[in-house]
């Protein structure tokens, strides 16, 4: 029996543990996916619009006092823009359900994304420490009417980030999590900004600099954790531990043996390919029973999106 109402059996795949369903998930699956894709979309697009002001904020307060630290913290907050509107269109594409092309789905171009951002961040560090190592000492000025929109922004940033991961956990999202590390990363930045700035306006020109170099490295190190994220991903790591999943697998009754069990993530999706072997005197719906209670223990136990399961004749003994 299928597992899923609207869904059957695979008549192409050998293994009658596979099933096919419209679009290639379980309905059940689709709609809860698709609302979860729709709220993550609705964050990123009110997260775009608040980063797009605090820049206008920054790119004033720091022409107006020429400070190359404000100006360095306002180009870093072009690439959080940047990073929502690719994430909007990367959470677009990647809901898409698999095709011909794609059979395992599109959850990967959603990590290709942040390795694009994470190369975008090492650049961005690398100018922004030439530019405050050549760049000439001018005089610094302060406003009290850019110290309070500097102020403005700060709160801005923490409420944000605040709301931001409140969501990222409702919706479970890990592209909303990692960017709302990335905001509290932020709140981090124009705190160090708003000292170095009044620092330097106060005579001691050569912190502006200092500052500038502080942010560098932050905006380095950022990029250094999107890397250590996702390069993961891409060569394909073992997303979840193969001990606990043989266990319960084992655990499984009429299981004789786990020959060989295999993990992967695209995306924040896992997948799970398993082969077992079972009595060679079970007829195939027999078989079949016992690869659907796996896929269902796995899926329900570990999280599992995605569990591909392989039934072999046990050898006789």
């Amino acid at each position: 029996m299928p597992r899923w109402r609207g869904c059957e059996l695979d008549p192409d795949r050998r293994s009658t543990a596979y099933t096919r369903c419209p679009q290639g998930k379980p309905p059940v699956m689709q709609r809860e996916s698709s609302d979860l894709d729709r709220g993550v979309r609705r964050v990123i697009i009110i997260e775009g619009s608040a980063n797009a002001a605090v820049l206008a904020l920054k790119l004033v307060v720091g022409f107006s006092t020429g400070s190359l630290a404000i100006i360095a913290d306002a180009v870093h907050s072009l690439t959080d823009l940047a990073n929502n509107v690719l994430a909007w269109a990367v959470v677009t594409v990647a809901q898409r359900p698999a095709d011909r092309e794609h059979p395992y789905g599109h959850r990967k171009f959603e990590t290709l994304a942040v390795f694009g951002l994470a190369t975008l961040l090492a650049v961005l560090a690398v100018e922004l420490a030439l530019h405050a190592v050549r760049r000439e000492q001018v005089r610094v000025e302060t406003e009290t009417w850019g110290l309070v929109l500097m102020i403005g922004v700060l709160a801005i940033n923490v409420a944000l980030a605040v709301w931001e991961r409140r969501w990222a956990r409702r919706l479970k999202s890990d592209i909303l999590l990692a960017d709302a590390s990335h905001t509290f990363a932020d709140v981090l930045m124009t705190s160090v900004v708003i000292v170095g700035w009044q620092l330097s306006a106060g005579g001691l020109l050569w912190l502006d600099t200092v500052c500038a170099l502080v942010v560098a490295a932050l905006v380095a190190y950022l990029a250094f954790g999107l890397y250590r994220r996702v390069v993961p991903v891409l060569v394909d790591r073992i997303a979840v531990a193969p001990e606990p999943l043989m266990q319960a697998t084992l655990a499984v009754d009429g299981v004789r043996d786990v020959k060989r069990l295999r993990s992967r993530a695209a995306g924040s999706v896992h997948m799970v390919d398993v082969v077992v072997t079972v009595d060679p005197t079970l007829s195939t719906s027999q078989s079949h029973d016992i690869a659907e209670s796996i896929e269902v223990l796995l899926e329900s136990k570990f999280g599992i999106h995605d569990v591909m399961v392989h039934v072999e004749p046990a050898p006789r003994e």
